[in-house]
């Protein structure tokens, strides 16, 4: 029995329609899972920019030592994600980066520091060389993840700052020798001032002694004569 012309019209009509249902949830699903997948990308690029903020505010808070006068920190993506995903290879990174940041550099005093921190520990390194080769360090430091630098004004007070410091402790301890000999000289003239004392007091002795037998030997003299006579 063959189709009328109305009948294969209607379902191609059909047809149409269903295919075009089909490619409507495909392209739905798709676009859901695109819509996904960046939205997983923006909430990981957000995670990331939080850790470097943290990871930032940690190294900011490490003293830095007086012989570094500036400091620039380089530190990879896949740093930061190993990092991030490691506990102990970022407690590994942060314990080298206090050790370098807290001890002299040489050549000292003023010097320029530069740490990279790479994939493993393997590639962490660090580079310090003197201020007055400045221009190497605003080269090097270019887009690090964290810098620091001092200027001469700064220098300049870091360095009365550390005289006046000096200065200080030589005068405490001027003072200390001071008191030290004044403490001494006041033993001593305590001990002078007893030993006369006792002086004074063993010749008062020696002579109530003396007059002692003075009075005695007068009053046998006297008694003797009275016998006799």
């Amino acid at each position: 029995m063959g189709i009328s012309g109305v009948e294969q019209k209607n379902y191609q009509n059909n047809l149409s329609v269903q295919n075009n249902k089909n490619h409507a949830t495909h392209a739905g699903t798709a676009n859901g899972a695109a819509k996904t997948e960046h939205a997983q990308r923006l909430l990981e690029a957000e995670e990331m920019a939080a850790f470097k903020k943290e990871i930032y505010a940690e190294i900011d808070k490490i003293p830095r030592d007086r012989t570094i006068a500036n400091v620039a920190i380089h530190i990879s993506e896949e740093a930061f994600q190993n990092m991030k995903n490691d506990p102990k290879y970022r407690e590994q990174i942060m314990s080298v980066i206090r050790r370098d940041l807290t001890s002299s550099v040489a050549p000292a005093p003023d010097c320029s520091l530069i740490l990279s921190v790479g994939a493993t520990l393997k590639d962490y390194r660090g580079d310090s060389w003197s201020v007055n080769n400045d221009a190497e360090f605003d080269i090097r430091s270019q887009n690090s993840f964290y810098k620091k630098t001092t200027t001469k004004k700064n220098v300049q007070k870091q360095r009365l700052r550390e005289y006046m410091e000096k200065r200080a402790q030589a005068k405490k301890a001027q003072q200390k020798l001071f008191d030290e000999k004044r403490r001494k000289q006041e033993i001593e003239k305590d001990r002078l001032s007893q030993l006369e004392y006792h002086e004074q007091q063993m010749t008062k002795a020696a002579g109530a002694y003396e007059q002692h037998f003075q009075i005695t030997d007068s009053q046998k003299s006297t008694y003797l004569q009275k016998q006799f006579n």
